[in-house]
């Protein structure tokens, strides 16, 4: 809610203290670079230094920078502080993905992640709603200090997450607690045989590695280090749909607005519920239907969607009904293609696996806050609700590809 606050009720901000839209872009353009430059640090930084510490650390950052333009209006001092929120925003919601992905049971992977990325999908709903609720009040700082106060409670929740500490009261099907009895088992070897980790129990634990996809010894080099690139078939299809989102972000209300639509608002209330039930009833599908499956049915919503928004003309109902749809889509992808990431990779790298995720959809995201505005300068809402009704369609051709069930089952075939 924080990071999504903060994109979409900085330009209101800086536009009310008399600044240029163009220096509000800058900050944007900020933002998202100094996210993008972390997650190459916080992916490895997680696998090694815990998800609590990059967790709280983030957290820190982010309230820090959150607090800082509440009580300077300096143009040095916001562009520094949008570089803080980048990097803690990034460390924060990487090692989150990653502490979400390594308490959960095996069998519920899938769904498990499904109820974590409602966190983020409602974030994406009800953070700009928020933002500029509250930068439309006097004083217009009361979007940071409001949103510093959210950041604090994030700061205190991430300081709860203590189960690095105690593994053992994980589901034994948990990653996180698979790779602590792996641990224990060679340490254990080592003391009994002193054979440095070559006895009968580091050859089980070996051969448990191989069994699950892991590598024997994960010595990654050049990109790799940094990002794992095993999940490239779930980064990829986001990195091409993330722009869809990105116009519902930045562009859902300010199109409602000139159709004259009375609460343009309720298109993102509305989107949130969606999301909400979908999520809920995601135990029925998630880890029992072939994702292509599912992201084929995403996609017709996401489609749907936006063809009733380009329909919609005088007609609120039609507005608020793509709303609904669009909350389903966006329900439903971010955990799947989140899901298929984690789920090729080995759990040892999930902190760079979630790094190469997260930013395929912030750059999605972030560059779509430019392209579209251009678009739709230069051909109106139309054309770009058009353009963006192609991005879903070819993320749905690059999930055919790169989605791991789908060669499997064309090599069948």
């Amino acid at each position: 809610m924080v990071g999504q606050g903060l994109n979409s009720g900085t330009s209101v901000f800086i536009a009310r203290m008399g600044g240029s839209t163009a220096f509000a872009g800058v900050l944007a353009a900020v933002f998202s670079a100094a996210a993008a430059a972390a997650r190459i640090v916080c992916g490895p930084l997680v696998d090694r230094a815990g998800r609590l510490r990059v967790m709280v650390g983030g957290a820190a950052l982010l309230l820090a920078g959150t607090l800082v333009p509440a009580v300077s209006s300096n143009d040095a001092v916001f562009v520094v502080c949008r570089i803080v929120q980048g990097v803690g925003f990034s460390a924060a919601t990487t090692a989150s993905a990653t502490a979400a992905a390594d308490v959960l049971p095996l069998s519920r992977l899938g769904e498990g992640i499904g109820y974590y990325g409602l966190g983020q999908a409602l974030a994406m709903s009800v953070g700009p709603a928020l933002a500029l609720f509250l930068v439309n009040t006097d004083p217009a700082a009361n979007l940071y200090l409001g949103l510093a106060v959210i950041a604090a409670l994030g700061l205190v929740l991430a300081a709860l997450c203590r189960y690095e500490r105690n593994p053992s009261r994980l589901p034994a099907t948990a990653a996180y607690r698979r790779l602590y009895e792996e641990r224990r088992e060679l340490e254990h070897d080592e003391a009994r045989g002193g054979h440095g980790g070559a006895g009968p129990c580091a050859a089980r634990v070996t051969d448990n590695r191989q069994a699950r996809g892991a590598a024997p010894e994960p010595s990654a080099r050049g990109l790799g280090r940094f990002f794992e690139l095993s999940a490239l078939p779930g980064a990829l299809p986001m990195v091409v749909l993330s722009p869809a989102f990105g116009f519902g972000i930045f562009f859902v209300g300010l199109y409602g607005t000139s159709l004259g639509v009375v609460n343009p608002g309720l298109f993102y209330t509305l989107s949130a519920l969606s999301m909400i039930a979908v999520r809920l009833k995601s135990k029925s599908f998630m880890d029992r239907v072939a994702p292509l499956k599912i992201c084929t049915a995403s996609t017709a919503c996401g489609l749907a969607g936006f063809l009733l928004l380009l329909m919609a003309g005088s007609s609120d109902l039609a507005y608020y009904a793509a709303g609904i749809l669009y909350g389903v889509c966006l329900g439903v992808s971010m955990p799947l293609n989140q899901s298929v990431a984690v789920k090729n990779t080995p759990a040892e790298r999930w902190g760079a696996a979630n790094a190469l995720y997260l930013l395929a959809s912030d750059v999605g995201i972030g560059v779509s806050s430019i392209v579209w505005g251009l678009v739709n300068d230069a051909a109106g809402f139309p054309a770009t609700i058009c353009c963006v009704m192609g991005c879903i369609l070819a993320a749905w051709v690059v999930a055919w590809f790169s989605y791991p069930s789908t060669r499997r089952d064309r090599k069948k075939a």
